[in-house]
């Protein structure tokens, strides 16, 4: 989000620094986003009722596999397993655990 032209996240993700200077708004939104998902699952795991807390993670875990899903046939395919892959990880060991 704060470092997309650094030269560092403009090799990573392929971009050159006009790319990277056009999409910067892009990049700082999906950021934010990330950053929701993030909170969400952490009020998730610290919630003092923990089968509340499981719904909450099981919750922010399906939207990340729904917007991987989405970022894939949208997008490029393997973001489906970047993305979606650990999240569906995440969420079977939730669902064990629950």
């Amino acid at each position: 989000m704060f470092l997309w032209t650094s030269n560092l996240d403009m090799k990573t993700f392929g971009t050159t620094p006009e790319e990277a200077k056009i999409s910067k708004p892009l990049a700082a939104n999906q950021g934010l986003y990330n950053g929701f998902l993030a909170i969400g699952l952490i009020l998730g795991l610290v919630h003092p009722v923990v089968k509340f807390g499981m719904q909450i993670q099981a919750f922010f875990l399906l939207c990340i596999i729904i917007a991987a899903i989405y970022a894939g046939l949208m997008v490029k395919f393997s973001i489906v397993i970047v993305q979606g892959l650990p999240a569906l990880i995440a969420l079977i060991f939730l669902l064990i655990r629950w």
